[in-house]
């Protein structure tokens, strides 16, 4: 199975946060030499960060799917022209610079 689903979710963006923050310390510091602890009626939560598993989002129905594989293809599109872009002012450049280094008799 192809989990395109994953592939989807980390070009949208669409990273939540899968897990619950570190929890506060506490606010009484613990001493050892102390009666025995008597429980408050409220679990102690974690200090450590509980992380859930990352579970696909449910099935589409074949509409949602297109519509969303359909946007997902413009914005990698876009992004495409985006790269060319960035690669022709890159490519202009270099050989900007190539140019110039010749004009002053290095070459490199």
């Amino acid at each position: 199975m192809s989990y395109w689903w994953h592939r989807v979710m980390r070009r949208m963006m669409l990273h939540a946060p899968f897990w619950m923050p570190y929890s506060p310390p506490s606010p009484y510091p613990q001493q050892q030499q102390q009666q025995p602890q008597q429980s408050s009626g409220y679990p102690q939560p974690p200090s450590y960060p509980m992380f859930y598993p990352l579970m696909p989002p449910p099935p589409m129905t074949p509409e949602e799917e297109l519509a969303m594989l359909e946007d997902y293809r413009k914005a990698l599109e876009e992004d495409l022209r985006e790269l060319e872009e960035e690669l022709k002012s890159v490519e202009e450049r270099i050989r900007g610079l190539r140019e110039a280094l010749r004009k002053q008799g290095r070459q490199p």
